[in-house]
């Protein structure tokens, strides 16, 4: 299935409710539309998952056979045309997403994995108020000019930024330093620190579950 351009795949409980939260979750660098469904047993009970493949084909920049959110440079840096040409190709999946969903969905949740963690916060930074809040599972804050802390775009914006002390792909320094200019922009930050690589531990997809429930009721 595809929509905006974007294949995906989903995930939905067998019990479907109206006003069910939803988890749109992007892959990491190299990966595939189908790898974070594997997340959805330890999400709140009726979550509604939906995992969209980015569009850029990784072999050319050596990511391997999958596919990346956007070529990176080094440290917080990317190439930002990929980037945005990622960023517009989910908003015409977002736009869309009335018509994936079997139900009237609740709060939405943005997150993902490494580039998807990444790739989110960008999103929701310079689209704000469209999402309750961000799951970013070991990614870092992009400096990019486009996407500025402002306002506007932090003022109601909540995210739960896990990240492995070992971390040898996006060290915990790069993730620190991400973490301080959402803290001094005002963003309503909950952060998990784990003694892990890169990868997401047991631990912190329990800490996302309880911030996501506590995002979605009130």
């Amino acid at each position: 299935m595809s929509r905006g351009g974007l294949a995906f795949e989903t995930g939905f409980p067998d019990a479907l409710e109206e006003g069910a939260a939803v988890a749109i979750l992007l892959h990491g660098r190299g990966s595939h539309m189908g790898d974070l469904q594997g997340l959805r047993p330890g999400l709140p009970p009726g979550t509604l998952v939906v995992t969209p493949q980015a569009p850029h084909p990784g072999a050319p920049w050596g990511y391997g056979s999958g596919w990346a959110w956007y070529r990176y440079v080094a440290e917080d840096r990317v190439v930002g045309a990929t980037l945005h040409e990622s960023l517009e190709a989910l908003d015409e999946f977002m736009d869309a997403l009335g018509s994936i969903l079997p139900v009237t969905p609740g709060p939405v949740f943005l997150g993902g994995f490494s580039q998807g963690g990444t790739t989110s916060l960008a999103w929701a930074l310079t689209r704000p108020g469209r999402v309750a809040g961000v799951l970013n599972f070991s990614g870092f804050l992009v400096e990019d000019d486009a996407v500025e802390l402002t306002p506007d775009s932090t003022e109601k914006l909540r995210v739960f930024w896990g990240h492995g002390r070992r971390d040898p792909a996006i060290p915990f320094q790069l993730g620190e330093k991400g973490r301080r200019r959402l803290k001094e922009a005002g963003v309503d930050l909950t952060v998990g620190d784990y003694d892990i690589g890169h990868w997401i531990d047991p631990a912190e997809l329990a800490s996302a579950r309880r911030w996501m429930e506590g995002v979605g009721s009130g």
